[in-house]
């Protein structure tokens, strides 16, 4: 499987969930089959430009935005693929890594499961990004439109960009939690008395 078809795969599944569409649903808008559509959403098919601006229309977006990265990917780690790295004294699982500037905020999050249905939670600013290790318990977290079931070592990175929500599977939940949200000006360019940027 080619990354530009994984890239396009992401893509036209993300923006069908959003839309709330079923894959019949988008072969009737876009006048292809369902066996096409769900070739492409598996990565293994591989569409053509025609094929793509089809799926474009439907989905009521731009071609070359089914063949950008818009967003981030949710990234999981299972428990048993973590890789623990002995050094002198002490040992390390590295669960992943971002680079960039901004606010970054890190926390212990407790989970309990309750009478009523989690509610979703708004999207934060362009770019935000949750990191969650799972210390203890079982969740589900990520997109409204793509959650992952996690269990106790389980490491999941998806955007916090977009309306996203976190619902107890066992009775409590402990969490380790890193919110990052990168930089942005607060402050326009200082204009001196020329006109021209300072």
């Amino acid at each position: 499987m080619s990354d530009h078809n994984q890239l396009v795969a992401r893509n036209v599944r993300r923006y069908r969930r959003e839309r709330g569409l079923s894959l019949g649903e988008l072969a009737r808008r876009s006048g292809l089959s369902k066996q096409t559509l769900s070739k492409i959403e598996q990565g293994v098919g591989n569409p053509t430009v025609e094929t793509l601006s089809l799926l474009g229309a439907a989905l009521d977006v731009s071609m070359p935005r089914l063949l950008t990265e818009w967003g981030t990917p949710v990234f999981v780690q299972r428990n048993h693929e973590g890789e623990w790295i002995d050094s002198d004294g002490w040992s390390q699982r590295i669960l992943d890594g971002i680079y960039g500037s901004g606010h970054v905020r890190t926390l212990v999050l407790r989970l309990e499961r309750g009478p009523k249905e989690p509610k979703i939670i708004n999207a934060h600013s362009p770019g935000t990004l949750h990191h969650l290790y799972v210390i203890t318990g079982k969740l589900r977290a990520g997109p409204v439109s793509e959650p992952v079931d996690l269990a106790a070592g389980d490491f999941v990175r998806f955007p916090g960009d977009i309306p996203h929500r976190y619902i107890c599977l066992s009775e409590r939940v402990v969490a380790h939690m890193v919110t990052t949200v990168p930089q942005t000006r607060q402050v326009g360019p200082i204009v001196t008395s020329g006109g021209k940027p300072a």
